[in-house]
């Protein structure tokens, strides 16, 4: 039988880097790994960011930090109640990770400064950036028997 934690009142407890992963409850930063990619400049780099956010559970998004690829999935390890079932042999990722300014604290959105997590919200980003972007270009062609 699961014993019942009772509420607790978060305004009167100091929460610090050490305890904060006891209160977390949604273990929000095991259910999703960022990869940095580079950022884009041209149209091909767009398109091929078209490409990636085209596939469940993946946008992207730019922060102070640089661009990133976002893939929401829950870590296999995560265990019921929100603890790691490899904490002591966790991977290098899991164990540099810092909770001093967290998920807990704030959104993971709160800091992004574009976000794209659509095809056709990145699309509308790309029509803004490339005023030409729908426009194919124009092959000319001579017609026969004129110069």
């Amino acid at each position: 039988m699961t014993k019942q934690i009772s509420p607790v009142d978060l305004n009167k407890i100091l929460i610090t880097p050490e305890n904060k992963c006891s209160f977390c409850k949604t273990s929000f930063c095991c259910t999703y790994i960022t990869q940095p990619i580079e950022t884009p400049h041209s149209k091909a780099d767009y398109i091929n960011l078209l490409w990636q956010v085209s596939h469940e559970h993946v946008s992207i998004f730019k922060d102070d930090h640089g661009w990133f690829l976002l893939v929401e999935g829950k870590c296999t390890h995560l265990q019921p109640g929100g603890r790691c079932g490899i904490y002591e042999s966790r991977p290098h990722a899991c164990r540099k990770h810092s909770n001093d300014y967290c998920e807990f604290d704030a959104p993971l959105e709160s800091g992004f400064k574009l976000y794209f997590p659509t095809y056709d919200s990145l699309l509308a980003h790309c029509k803004k950036k490339f005023k030409n972007w729908g426009n194919a270009k124009k092959k000319k062609t001579k017609q026969k028997g004129k110069k």
